[in-house]
């Protein structure tokens, strides 16, 4: 889908994946090696008693999720960037998530006529649909070609 594609209102959701113990702490281990994202005995301690995700794992899973539902990549230009992110609840191993993606704004660029500027609401779920993360981004995506 292009830009022109993705009115305001527009929602979709991903596919699902389940992070284990070994993922959680693998991806802790190179990009944030806190205790409770790395030593399941030691997170015990922690106060959330018990071995968590970083939340950039969960942030970059969220990501892959939406690549892979390959709504929008062929027109994808980057993106100015991620606003208003919220961790709200623990991911914990074990935990599957989906990401609930909803098009909050769509406007045609004023001075490149072949793009436009797309904000989406995303909502990351559990299992169980309780919302452990959310953010909102703004990407540049392609015009559909004439």
């Amino acid at each position: 889908m292009y830009f022109d594609d993705l009115p305001k209102g527009y929602s979709f959701e991903t596919g699902t994946r389940t992070l284990s113990e070994d993922d959680i702490i693998g991806f802790a281990r190179q990009w944030d090696p806190l205790t409770f994202h790395t030593d399941p005995e030691a997170a015990k301690a922690s106060p959330y008693g018990g071995l968590i995700a970083s939340g950039f794992h969960s942030l970059l899973t969220a990501y892959a999720l939406i690549l892979e539902a390959n709504v929008w990549n062929e027109a994808a230009m980057g993106s100015p960037g991620i606003d208003n992110l919220r961790w709200i609840r623990p991911v914990r191993p074990g935990d599957t998530l989906r990401v609930r993606v909803e098009v909050t704004s769509s406007t045609p660029s004023q001075s490149r006529p072949d793009r436009g500027r797309t904000g989406f609401r995303h909502t990351v779920l559990n299992q169980n649909g309780e919302v452990v993360m959310t953010y909102h981004c703004v990407s540049i995506l392609a015009r559909r070609p004439v």
